[in-house]
């Protein structure tokens, strides 16, 4: 009886050989592509996040130093509770009517007279808003745009729109996620709670007074003088006043649409 014995070719074992190679290597570039992309997720964000903190901070206190009058951030003290519980009624006796109106003209000559310069530097910190619900006090900073602005981690003033304190509407836009997230947490926020505007000459004190949960990354409306969204009417003002609105990001971690929440002038004080 004759036994075959299997003859394997070299060909064989070389494609073999082959087959083992491209998967192992497959493999290592697989596990590698995912080292890479945890890093850059990491670097988004983790590390963002904390080197724009680190230089919002640093510019806050460079300001507070500049004006030689050192803030007091963290959350919301006794007072500052009472003041929300009452927001509203003190908005419309301290700014004007229920629609956000200056009032008299004596009011108005007092809110303009303390107004920041009408033209601030170019991307240059000239302001700190303070939120104390959210224990947030960020510097804020002539325009909107993202690498000379918004991702240092400070809140952007719309160009345009009016300055803290004027007749009109004080627009700022902030980061939700990423880059120091200034207004992740602006959602949480409900009438009455106040927003602090501190300039070099005065403190402007402003209520919460409404939210637009979504609205159209196009929707110009919410910052106009008087802000109405165009695409949603029943959210806004119909009369003119001194308005601040908070602009950002929503759902999370996407630019998809706009969360936007109002406040109106409640009082100021002179440095």
């Amino acid at each position: 009886m004759r036994v075959r014995v299997p003859v394997v070719r070299h060909s064989t074992l070389r494609r073999r050989a082959l087959r083992r190679r491209v998967l192992w290597t497959g493999g290592e570039l697989l596990v590698t592509v995912g080292v890479v992309l945890l890093l850059l997720v990491v670097h988004q964000l983790w590390w963002t996040n904390r080197q724009a903190q680190h230089n919002a901070d640093r510019e806050v206190r460079a300001l507070e130093r500049e004006w030689g009058a050192p803030g007091t951030p963290g959350p919301a003290g006794p007072s500052e509770r009472a003041e929300g519980a009452e927001g509203t009624e003190r908005a419309e006796t301290e700014a004007g009517d229920g629609d956000g109106s200056a009032g008299s003209p004596e009011r108005e000559r007092r809110a303009g007279s303390t107004d920041t310069p009408a033209a601030p530097r170019w991307s240059r910190a000239y302001a700190v808003l303070t939120i104390p619900r959210l224990g947030l006090r960020v510097p804020v900073a002539e325009g909107v745009g993202k690498r000379d602005v918004l991702n240092k981690g400070y809140v952007g003033h719309y160009k345009g729109s009016q300055q803290p304190g004027q007749a009109g509407n004080f627009a700022v836009a902030g980061h939700r996620n990423t880059h120091g997230e200034p207004f992740r947490y602006i959602n949480r926020l409900r009438p009455g709670d106040t927003v602090r505007v501190e300039t070099a000459s005065a403190v402007f004190t402003y209520a919460v007074d409404r939210t637009l949960p979504r609205t159209s990354a196009r929707d110009g409306g919410v910052i106009d003088p008087v802000p109405r969204s165009t695409v949603r009417p029943s959210y806004g003002y119909s009369q003119p006043g001194y308005y601040i609105t908070l602009t950002t990001c929503t759902p999370e971690y996407t630019s998809t649409y706009r969360l936007v929440v109002w406040g109106k002038l409640r009082s100021m004080k002179p440095r």
